[in-house]
């Protein structure tokens, strides 16, 4: 993951208390409306899916909350929140492997988004273009396999 330089001031900074989320959000410019139809996790978050564009290979996925979305659906790129430093990360900023939104999605119950992006380079932080190529746990199954309706 690559860091951004512009974190906001309101992250805390101790352990939540009981039954408090770990991540405060900060004010956002989120559109009202999109803010009033996400169901964020007990932190404050959405999964956010990369998917490339135009093949519609599987990326990486990312954490956003209101304030991130803001800044992918207004800036163009991809905006992370880290919940390992607790700030937030535009992709590319520090590695050169930008993440150019091309469109962003809401799925059915709107806890869960897509950003369809053009990646320059690994979107993984190991290097791999992807974050699912080294643990493939079952690899194209055919009719009659487990988990098929053959």
């Amino acid at each position: 993951m690559t860091r951004s330089t512009g974190t906001p001031s309101r992250h805390p900074t101790a352990a939540p208390e009981r039954g408090a989320s770990r991540h405060s959000v900060p004010p956002s410019s989120l559109d009202a409306e999109i803010a009033a139809r996400l169901k964020r996790s007990a932190d404050g978050l959405l999964p956010a899916i990369a998917q490339q564009y135009d093949t519609g290979e599987v990326l990486m996925l990312g954490w956003m909350d209101d304030e991130a979305l803001h800044r992918t659906l207004t800036t163009g790129r991809c905006t992370y929140w880290s919940r390992s430093r607790r700030e937030y990360w535009v992709k590319g900023d520090t590695s050169g492997h930008f993440q150019w939104v091309k469109s962003v999605a809401l799925d059915c119950d709107a806890d869960t988004v897509l950003v369809k992006v053009d990646q320059v380079g690994a979107a993984c932080h190991t290097g791999a273009r992807t974050c699912f190529d080294e643990d493939v746990l079952l690899k194209d199954a055919g009719p009659g396999a487990p988990g098929t309706d053959q």
